[in-house]
């Protein structure tokens, strides 16, 4: 027992965003229209507690369309898949329901209006991650990636007249920043989005981390391996000179890394239910947590509407996962 963890301080926001909740809602409802089994391109977020509970209700989680069997229903999670995918599965017959956050498909979206317009793209994002092999395969050529500043230095579009950056929508707000800028220092006449790509709850998840950071021993990030924006919040508070430990579950904590720090921040990435947090809550306080805190900040308060066929009046709404 640690008694001298005087209080965990909760970042707010956290969790949830309105594109994890629309995902997993978009498969709970065709669970509850269709019934079992519904597949699932991917993970339909990155976070293994909401994976094995939407596995427990029935569905299936593929990567090759192959292993879909003819007339299903299936799923593309909410990272967004290449035009390839989506050619692949309407030849293949199947029932498709989109969960693509909307906020990915408007890159997909700037990325086809702009370059029917002559447009050669720079990707700012990690190789590999499947909203980047999404942004990626909605065009067969012209889009180069870049991870870092020092492939800014090495990126070889075949023109520089007409060229323009998209980003991530997960990314470190303040390495997203500088890598941009490394670009527009290179091709002085790039095109930036009217909007910046990285998602508002990115963003916000970050900022409540910059607040908290500084008023605490320790942070603890509630996340999955897998999730880019959890391990951005991670980063982000050793970046500001704060422990800082991300765990799947309460069951990762360890007693040793509480020993003398008297402030505990709490946060959560976008992809990790608030029933994770409470547990983590409930064994901080096992080890010596006198109070719990929340924050002050921004309260989220968008949604985003489901597709045609699920809506919440043609079936009842299930036991959403929170």
């Amino acid at each position: 027992m640690n008694r001298s963890i005087e209080e965990v301080i909760l970042a707010e926001p956290r969790g949830f965003c309105a594109g994890v909740d629309r995902a997993i809602e978009i498969v709970e409802r065709a669970l509850a229209k269709f019934g079992a089994p519904i597949y699932v391109r991917h993970e339909i977020v990155h976070n293994t507690y909401v994976v094995n509970q939407l596995k427990s209700k029935g569905a299936i989680f593929i990567e090759e369309l192959s292993d879909v069997p003819p007339g299903a229903t299936l799923v593309f999670s909410a990272h967004g898949v290449s035009k390839a995918v989506q050619q692949e599965a309407r030849d293949r017959g199947f029932d498709i329901f989109d969960a693509t956050c909307p906020l990915v498909t408007k890159v997909h979206v700037e990325v086809a209006k702009l370059a029917k317009e002559g447009y050669e793209f720079i990707m700012i994002g990690h190789k590999g991650h499947p909203e980047v092999e999404g942004t990626m395969g909605q065009l067969s050529s012209g889009i180069h990636l870049v991870e870092d500043v020092e492939d800014v230095a090495t990126v070889s579009p075949a023109q520089t007249e007409k060229l323009a950056v998209v980003t991530q929508t997960t990314l470190s707000v303040d390495d997203a920043a500088e890598i941009a800028a490394a670009v527009r220092a290179r091709f002085p006449k790039v095109r930036e989005p009217k909007q910046q790509d990285i998602c508002y709850a990115t963003q916000n998840r970050q900022d409540a981390v910059k607040i908290m950071s500084p008023q605490v021993d320790l942070v603890i990030v509630v996340g999955s391996p897998t999730s880019s924006n959890s391990n951005r919040l991670r980063e982000l508070a050793e970046r500001l000179g704060t422990e800082s430990y991300m765990v799947d579950s309460a069951d990762e904590l360890k007693p040793e890394w509480f020993e003398g720090k008297g402030r505990i921040g709490l946060t959560a990435g976008a992809s990790a239910p608030e029933v994770l947090v409470r547990e983590v809550i409930e064994r901080v306080r096992a080890f010596g947590a006198v109070s719990v805190r929340k924050m002050d900040g921004i309260e989220e308060t968008i949604k985003f509407p489901l597709p045609k066929g699920l809506k919440l009046d043609d079936i009842p709404p299930p036991g959403h996962i929170s």
